[in-house]
């Protein structure tokens, strides 16, 4: 089953059913950057200066947060 989505062709597998694309938009957030984005809420750094100087998304930083606590 083939469907369009935001342009991108969706693939399914046929082993387990799970569906992707070959090209994903959000590639998983580095280490080094979860270790920096860390280092900068010791720091107390407003969570929009952390946005912006790792290039993370808001959503994704707000959750981080979430999650560390």
């Amino acid at each position: 089953m083939v469907a369009l989505s935001d342009g991108k062709q969706n693939f399914k597998c046929r082993d387990c059913g799970r569906q992707f694309v070959m090209t994903p938009r959000h590639q998983p957030i580095a280490e080094a950057t979860k270790k920096l984005i860390d280092r900068l809420l010791l720091e107390k750094i407003s969570l929009a200066g952390i946005v912006r100087a790792t290039g993370v998304s808001e959503r994704w930083l707000q959750y981080y947060v979430f999650r560390k606590n």
